[in-house]
């Protein structure tokens, strides 16, 4: 199983520059997205529903108060220890998530039930901090059912 930071390097490689706002999201989405297909996670560490969305503490901690990131950085993190199938993950949702704009992601994490459960049962307001978790299971039972939603339109 990789390491949170080794999910971020491999994005970084495969996207180059952005914002740690946007590499909080993608690496967001990827655990959730690699619950529901692979149903294991993708990493341990725990997210945490931060005022500005989903944030991983670990990860955090090596870009703090960093604004932007650079194509092929590390932040202690090592690529190559992705499997097949948790690159393929990321892949997918770098495919679907990863032309968005930060602000993008962290408004559509706001609109999602995880996030907005995770603050809700923690008494946070909008804009305030707290370090509540989006739980695995939160995320699953969520993201799931956009996957059962879809496949009853077609």
């Amino acid at each position: 199983m990789a390491d949170v930071r080794d999910v971020a390097a491999y994005i970084l490689g495969r996207r180059g520059p952005m914002t740690a706002m946007k590499l909080q999201k993608l690496v967001y989405y990827s655990q959730a997205w690699h619950l529901v297909w692979e149903e294991e996670p993708l990493f341990t560490e725990r997210i945490e529903a931060w005022a500005n969305g989903p944030v991983v503490r670990k990860l955090y901690g090596e870009h703090r108060q960093r604004w932007e990131l650079q194509a092929g950085e590390k932040l202690g993190g090592d690529p190559s220890r992705l499997t097949d199938s948790e690159s393929e993950t990321v892949d997918i949702v770098l495919d679907s998530y990863g032309d968005k704009a930060a602000h993008w992601l962290s408004e559509l994490t706001h609109r999602e039930a995880p996030w907005r459960d995770a603050r809700k049962n923690a008494g946070l307001n909008d804009g305030q901090r707290g370090d509540a978790e989006i739980t695995r299971a939160s995320m699953y039972e969520y993201y799931d059912s956009l996957t059962s939603e879809a496949a009853e339109e077609v």
